[in-house]
C-alpha cells in the first residue's frame, strides 16, 4: 500500500513527528513495538537553565515559546491538560555556584527566565542560598504518548509490530511489507545503535533512572533542584531522579540508583526521610556526543531518515525540530546546520 512516510518508532521524536505530518495532510503509517522507552518513562521537565555554570539553552528563546505553543495546540485539540507550569528552586550547593548565580541575576538576556535569589526555605538544607526559576515545568508525556497512539490509530495511521530490519527492501523502491512509503524515517531512540544504516551516528546514550512517590506531608509547590530534581505531583505525589549511565544500557531499575537518588534528595529536602516510593522506572537516553539532535537523510540512501538524539531535553526540543524537518521533507527548507547529520558524514561514516 503506497503511503507518503513509514515512521518507525512511537516515542515523543515519532509521535510529534507523525502529528506534524499528518497535519500538513501527508499519510503516515507509525510503526512501534509497544515496548518501554524513555519517552514512556521520562519526567518531561523543561528548564530553560541549567548545568554548573548556569547558562541558558541554546537558542532557548526560539525552543521555549514553540514548544508552549505546541503542547498548547495539543491540549485544544484533545480537550486534555499535558503542560504543567511551575517554577524551580535551584538548591545552590557552595559559594562558586552562589556566586554565578548573581552574575546571572545581572545579565539582562536572563531576567525573563530567573527571578532572584532566596536565602533560606523552611524544610531545605540552603546554607548558600537558592535560586528561583521561571519559564520552567513538566510535560505529561506518557499521557499525552496515549493520546497520539489512539489518534493515529483511529486514523488508520498506527500498527503494532517489531521491525526487522532485513525485510526493509530499498530496490526498486523503498517498502516493508505490504507497505511502499516514499520515506522511511527512524525514531527508534538509543536503539538506532543497532541500526544498519544509521549506527555509524556517534550516540552516547545514557540510562536514567527514576522514582515516583508518596510524601506524608505537603511537598513543596516548586520543583526542586539540587544536582538531581525533585517534581511535585497532585495528591502528595512527587518525582525525582534522574540518574545517570553510561555503563548499563538496559531499562532494569537497580537498587543503587534508589540509593543514591533517596539519598541525595534526604540530604537536601530531610523532611521527606519517610516518603512511600511507589514506583521505579528505567529508560536509557538517545543523547548523541555533541549534545544536538540527529536529524536527516542517509548519505547513501536517500529514502531512509532519522529523526533522533534529543536526549534529556526532547521535550523542550522536539516541537521545533519536527516543524522543521517536516519543511525540509515537503519543502527541500534546509535542516539546521546543528543537527543535520551531515556533520558527521566525514569523520564517521563509511561507505
Amino acid at each position: 500500500m503506497p503511503i507518503d512516510y513509514l515512521i518507525i518508532g512511537q516515542g515523543l521524536a515519532g509521535s510529534l513527528l507523525g502529528w506534524e505530518l499528518i497535519r500538513r495532510g501527508q499519510r503516515i503509517m507509525l510503526v512501534d513495538n509497544g515496548m518501554e522507552n524513555a519517552s514512556r518513562i521520562a519526567a518531561g521537565l523543561i528548564n530553560p537553565v541549567t548545568g554548573k555554570r548556569i547558562v541558558k539553552t541554546c537558542q532557548i528563546d526560539v525552543l521555549l515559546p514553540t514548544a508552549l505553543d505546541y503542547y498548547a495546540a495539543l491540549e485544544r485539540f484533545f480537550q486534555q491538560k499535558f503542560y504543567i507550569d511551575k517554577p524551580m528552586l535551584r538548591l545552590l550547593r557552595n559559594d562558586k555556584e552562589r556566586q554565578t548565580a548573581e552574575k546571572r541575576l545581572a545579565e539582562p538576556g536572563y531576567s525573563d527566565y530567573l527571578a532572584g535569589l532566596i536565602e533560606a526555605k523552611t524544610g531545605l538544607n540552603s546554607s548558600h542560598g537558592l535560586l528561583q526559576q521561571a519559564q520552567t515545568g513538566y510535560l505529561l508525556t506518557q499521557p499525552l504518548l496515549m493520546a497520539l497512539r489512539q489518534f493515529f490509530i483511529e486514523q488508520g495511521s498506527y500498527r503494532h509490530s517489531v521491525v526487522d530490519y532485513r525485510e526493509i527492501r530499498l530496490e526498486p523502491e523503498p517498502s516493508w511489507q505490504n507497505w511502499r512509503p516514499r520515506r522511511i524515517i527512524f525514531c527508534e531512540g538509543y536503539r538506532a545503535i543497532d541500526n544498519p544504516w544509521f549506527s555509524w551516528l556517534p550516540f552516547q546514550p545514557v540510562k536514567g533512572e527514576i522514582l515516583t512517590g508518596h510524601s506524608r506531608i505537603e511537598p513543596l509547590a516548586r520543583i526542586l533542584n539540587y544536582g538531581h530534581w525533585f517534581i511535585p505531583l497532585a495528591g502528595r505525589h512527587f518525582k525525582i531522579g534522574a540518574t545517570f549511565d553510561r555503563d548499563h544500557l538496559d531499562t532494569r531499575v537497580s537498587a543503587e540508583a534508589r540509593t543514591a537518588l533517596l539519598n541525595s534528595l534526604r540530604q537536601v529536602y530531610p523532611a521527606q526521610e519517610q516518603a512511600q516510593i511507589t514506583h521505579q522506572q528505567a529508560g536509557v537516553r538517545p543523547a548523541t556526543q555533541d549534545r544536538y539532535p540527529f536529524i536527516g537523510q542517509h548519505p547513501k540512501h536517500p529514502a531512509l531518515a532519522i529523526f533522533n538524539g534529543f536526549g534529556a531535553k526532547g521535550s523542550l526540543q522536539i516541537p521545533y525540530y519536527c516543524q522543521h524537518f517536516a519543511d525540509a521533507l515537503l519543502k527541500q527548507s534546509p535542516i539546521p546546520a546543528t543537527c543535520n547529520i551531515d556533520r558527521h558524514y566525514d569523520p564517521h561514516f563509511t561507505a
